[in-house]
């Protein structure tokens, strides 16, 4: 298993934290990396962190928390996917310092953290996060909440790859040559586990899409299901990164046949 599989396979939502403010060491180095966060859309998301208490932030889904990391980006075609994209990698690198996180997007005085955030006329800011070290042991709340959306379990990659065609199975050697980028893909943390996104597998072209389901966009947030796939294309992009490759996106719509309520978003070509 990869160092970037273990983290994305280790790192869990968190929703209680222990209380402590994040080391003045730890959030030096989240800000140094936020300078370094890139998409491969061009479209910039700019993250600000908000002391909790400062601002008096709050969601009634966490407790302990001390310090928030809210996003902005401007309101355009595949805003979305790039604020997704860009917010995962800060969500992944915090991780790796020892530091929890959640993705939230309704579970909060919205009007609050946008005025704390500064956002302008002609941006978003889909969601937020907690930044904070975990409790010892999750609240009986958080538990529930994780049981009740199935959080621990993920799709079989079948359900996910195809190859070729819409709901073609991918071919048993493809599947083991990709078997770490596919754990990445499936992996991947998405609003209530929906996991949107699919993925067709054409030669050394990998179309990315959203099953979209009702009831997942809204003018504040945008949409959500295009944030998820914009995190799955993260865990793709950064397992092609990890293995020395430099991948190509590119917004050429194959054409490939596919059902209602299926959008194609990008495609990522090996070298």
């Amino acid at each position: 298993m990869t160092e970037l599989l273990k983290t994305i396979k280790g790192r869990k939502s968190v929703r209680t934290f222990d209380g402590k403010p994040i080391s003045a060491e730890d959030r030096k180095l989240l800000e140094a990396y936020i300078q370094t966060i890139r998409n491969p859309f061009g479209i910039p998301v700019r993250f600000v962190l908000l002391d909790a208490t400062e601002h008096g932030l709050s969601s009634p889904v966490l407790s302990g928390e001390t310090l928030y990391a809210a996003g902005k980006v401007d309101r355009a075609p595949l805003a979305d996917v790039a604020f997704g994209f860009a917010f995962e990698k800060l969500v992944l690198y915090a991780w790796t310092l020892g530091i929890g996180t959640t993705w939230i997007g309704g579970t909060m005085k919205r009007e609050l953290f946008e005025r704390a955030a500064g956002l302008s006329a002609g941006e978003m800011m889909p969601c937020v996060t907690p930044l904070g070290y975990p409790a010892k042991k999750r609240s009986v709340r958080e538990a529930m909440m994780r049981k009740g959306v199935g959080a621990d379990s993920r799709l079989p990659a079948e359900k996910l790859f195809f190859g070729n065609a819409w709901d073609a199975e991918l071919p048993a050697d493809q599947q083991a040559a990709l078997a770490d980028l596919i754990e990445m893909v499936r992996w991947a943390p998405s609003a209530v586990n929906r996991q949107p996104w699919r993925i067709i597998v054409r030669g050394r072209d990998f179309h990315f899409y959203e099953k979209r389901d009702k009831g997942y966009s809204g003018e504040k947030t945008g949409d959500l299901q295009k944030i998820d796939v914009g995190i799955a294309l993260c865990h793709f992009v950064m397992g092609l990164e990890e293995q020395g490759e430099t991948p190509v996106i590119n917004l050429s719509d194959p054409g490939i046949q596919v059902p209602d309520r299926v959008e194609y978003i990008a495609t990522v070509r090996r070298p």
